[in-house]
């Protein structure tokens, strides 16, 4: 579809599902929206089936009756022939609407799923549904840590890209985090994407028509070099096309022999070899490019017709245009010169016209000088795709939690100030919030004990997950959340290495480590579960607030647990820049109850002995 169909589509499936997004104002509780989407698109889809279902019966009857009619003309001469010709050309009309109700029914059936999904997220039903992002697990050191990517990850729950370069976007700005500026930029732009949930939708549903477009082939392709077949072969093969054409037509009027047509075809076939390799070099990679062009080229011109305000997305436009011209129309120009190349080369009907009108060479001189003038263009367009793909992911994130507020910014620091900090992984209606306070005039460093299983680790993940939101330029599981610019080193989740031969131990001291030196070079949040719990007390003791007291005195911040109670005395030897805080349980009725509320000071008693006895230990 080009851009003018697409606004087509948009326009039918609206006005034919009742009123739409914009007629209806939006309601404030996102389960009624999508209540109400899921209603409308249900509707819609009811009648496409009707519609597919009608014309389906007319085809088999148009056909059955077309074979009577051409029996009736063309064996018993008791009809005009004129009959099954109409025939077959209402059964022509009938295939090519029955084409368009199914693609409009498709697109319903998407819609509806968006809407289905978006309800099973604010149900907490999300998990193990859709992508998971884990092929990008091993580009993050802290994503396993903080449940970033794989199933029932962070990235699960915001993923609504549909395209390669949207998951890579969305994926890199979740690792990665951002200056302030670009920050501030994203939060501004999905701000205002969050109300735009037509334009959210019409994104998601055009890019869900494949599995995940494979923009990286495309990207690669625009970016190698072009062959460069000049003007001069341009005007051989035109040439060369024209002479055949006119043999051709000599030769069916008899003005010329069909010898003259044989000897021109063998004369063409040996000027079309002097540049078969530039062809050749022309056409390598466009087959794997092509698989998306469509796709792409419909979602650069829904982005083409939304009018957008904020910076950031004000930016991603002015990307897009090249001489006044937009993108979707360039790359549907190099569609059709796909197509046509496809047809000559693989149609068994077209075929022969291809090869003697030289079709195939003509189309890889058209792509290949559409790749030299628009081919370093590409990687802008794309990644316009992938920003507006990954804010939109944001946005609906936002646009599901309307009470999370985007976080302070602030330059100086280190600092992480949070009320009411909640894990976004956790169903909201169950999770347990804490104020986490951490730089400035509090603590630099928080000694974070409590007995197992009382929320020691979740509020590590907390912290860790919530700066990865806010840098990505996301909301945040909070009242209210103000922090500076915070690199993030984690040691959570910490497995021994049978390949490089390491014990868990070592590979956590190893990790440690490059968390002291990125803690002296530039501003660091650290998050240490169990820190060297892989080693007897007295040398947990010494090796834990030698560590500390690198990590404080570089400038960093970050929370340490421990159920070793001997490094709650850390902040008596560092002094106030290291404070304690903690977990409690209780039993009751012989089960232990946990509050995960985290308190000042010291855990009193511990719940190992009591969970051994629990499960039948005589201990």
């Amino acid at each position: 579809m080009t851009s003018v169909s697409l606004r087509a589509f948009v326009m039918h499936t609206r006005e034919s599902g009742g009123k739409s997004g914009h007629d209806v104002p939006m309601t404030g509780d996102p389960r009624a929206e999508y209540s109400r989407r899921i209603e409308r698109w249900s509707g819609e889809l009811a009648r496409e089936n009707r519609a597919h279902q009608i014309i389906a019966n007319a085809r088999l009857a148009v056909a059955a009756a077309t074979a009577v009619l051409a029996w009736q003309a063309f064996v018993s001469h008791r009809v005009s022939t004129v009959w099954p010709l109409m025939l077959v050309a209402a059964f022509i009309g009938l295939a090519i609407a029955h084409v368009g109700v199914i693609r409009r029914r498709e697109r319903v059936r998407l819609a509806r799923q968006l809407y289905e999904r978006g309800l099973a997220r604010l149900e907490s039903r999300w998990a193990g549904t859709g992508p998971d992002g884990a092929r990008f697990l091993g580009s993050h050191p802290f994503a396993r840590d903080l449940d970033l990517f794989g199933p029932a990850s962070l990235f699960q729950l915001l993923d609504t890209a549909r395209t390669e370069i949207g998951e890579d976007t969305l994926a890199a700005w979740l690792g990665g985090g951002a200056e302030m500026g670009e920050v501030r930029a994203r939060q501004e732009a999905i701000a205002e994407l969050k109300p735009k949930i037509d334009f959210r939708e019409d994104v998601a549903v055009l890019a869900a028509e494949t599995e995940v477009g494979k923009t990286g082939p495309l990207a690669a392709w625009a970016a190698s070099c072009p062959a460069g077949i000049s003007r001069v072969p341009v005007i051989v093969f035109v040439t060369c096309a024209i002479v055949s054409a006119s043999l051709c037509v000599a030769a069916f009027t008899e003005r010329a022999p069909w010898t003259a047509v044989l000897v021109w075809i063998l004369v063409q076939a040996g000027i079309v070899r002097i540049w078969r390799e530039q062809v050749k070099d022309a056409l390598v990679g466009i087959d794997s490019a092509a698989h998306d062009l469509g796709l792409v080229s419909e979602l650069l011109g829904r982005m083409e017709i939304e009018p957008f305000v904020s910076n950031r997305l004000a930016a991603v436009h002015s990307a897009l245009v090249i001489e006044g011209i937009p993108p979707s129309r360039r790359i549907a120009r190099l569609q059709r010169l796909v197509s046509l190349l496809d047809q000559a080369t693989l149609n068994l009907w077209f075929r022969p016209i291809g090869a003697l009108l030289p079709v195939r060479v003509l189309m890889a001189a058209g792509i290949d000088r559409w790749h030299a003038a628009y081919g370093p263009a590409v990687a802008a367009w794309l990644t316009a795709v992938g920003d507006v793909e990954a804010l939109s992911a944001l946005a609906t994130y936002a646009y599901e939690h309307p009470t999370d507020p985007f976080p302070a910014l602030v330059e100086a620091g280190p600092l992480f100030d949070a009320t009411g900090l909640g894990h976004p992984l956790i169903d909201e209606r169950a999770a347990v919030r804490n104020d986490v306070r951490l730089g400035g005039s509090h603590p630099r460093a928080l000694i974070v004990s409590g007995s197992n299983m009382s929320g020691k680790s979740t509020l590590l993940r907390s912290v860790g997950v919530n700066v990865v939101l806010a840098l990505a330029g996301a909301p945040v599981r909070a009242a209210s959340l103000t922090l500076s610019p915070l690199a993030l080193g984690t040691t959570i989740r910490v497995d021994d290495s049978l390949q490089a031969g390491h014990s868990r131990f070592y590979a956590e001291i190893l990790r440690i480590r490059s968390i002291v030196d990125l803690a002296r070079a530039r501003p660091l949040l650290f998050l240490m579960d169990e820190i060297l719990g892989g080693t007897n007390s007295y040398d947990r003791r010494i090796g834990a607030e030698a560590i500390v007291r690198m990590l404080v005195e570089a400038g960093a911040i970050g929370l340490i647990t421990t159920h070793d109670l001997a490094l709650t005395q850390l902040p008596s030897r560092l002094g106030p820049t290291v404070g304690n805080v903690h977990f409690e349980d209780r039993i009751e009725n012989g089960s232990m109850v946990f509050d995960y509320r985290m308190r000042p000071g010291v855990v009193e008693r511990s719940n190992a002995l009591a969970l051994m006895r629990a499960v039948g230990l005589d201990v």
